[in-house]
């Protein structure tokens, strides 16, 4: 992956960073710089899950998964629920 610009850790050793900063065209289009890419292993024509973080009611933050991944971290959460219906 690149180096990211900044880096941030919490006391769980989960670590938050900003790895690019990109631009967006006039037709709405992210280019994800290729280090990025290639550090979450993504291909031309993989899916892409855009989820938000609100605060007071807006939108502030953004997070971007494979959708597989989100997919199956779904049914992880729900089947213990599932199961006791």
């Amino acid at each position: 992956m690149t180096k990211a610009l900044k880096r941030s850790c919490c006391e769980t050793g989960e670590c938050y960073s900003v790895e690019a900063v990109v631009s967006i065209d006039g037709r709405g289009q992210v280019v994800l710089p290729k280090g990025i890419r290639d550090g979450l292993g993504l291909a031309a024509g993989d899916k892409l899950a855009l989820v938000t973080l609100a605060r007071e009611g807006r939108p502030c933050c953004l997070m971007v998964m494979k959708a597989d991944r989100l997919a199956r971290g779904a049914r992880e959460f729900l089947s213990p629920i599932i199961n006791e219906i």
